[in-house]
């Protein structure tokens, strides 16, 4: 059975920081791409970032790019997501999710598997 935990998130003041993680089990994690994203109060889902199975190739969202890191330790079977310079629109629940697509995708149709949510709070 396929598992994706987070956590982590919290609630943090505007320009604070959180470190997300994402721990799997159940799949063999360096053959999987992985990505988060994010679903905020009243809005649809958006993907926020995706790293790639070994080559490290990283993509981000328009809205986070230079302020969020997403990374990956396959001996450890996690994926994490860096957030730095936080604003109170990146308020959110946060999920991690994996695809066994050989590319990067930030098409959230494509990943098979979906982990529960960890709640990020930035307050003004």
């Amino acid at each position: 059975q396929v598992r994706l935990v987070e956590s982590g998130g919290g609630l943090v003041q505007t320009g604070g920081s959180l470190r997300l993680s994402c721990a799997a089990s159940g799949l063999t994690f360096s053959s999987y791409l992985e990505g988060w994203f994010r679903r905020a109060p009243g809005k649809e889902r958006e993907f926020v970032a995706a790293i790639s199975r070994s080559d490290g190739s990283t993509t981000y969202a328009d809205s986070v790019k230079g302020r969020f890191t997403i990374s990956r330790d396959n001996a450890k079977n996690t994926v994490y997501l860096e957030m730095n310079s936080l604003k109170p629109e990146d308020t959110a629940v946060y999920y991690c999710a994996a695809s066994n697509l050989p590319w990067i995708t930030a098409t959230s149709s494509r990943y098979n598997y979906w982990g529960q949510g960890t709640q990020v709070t930035v307050s003004s």
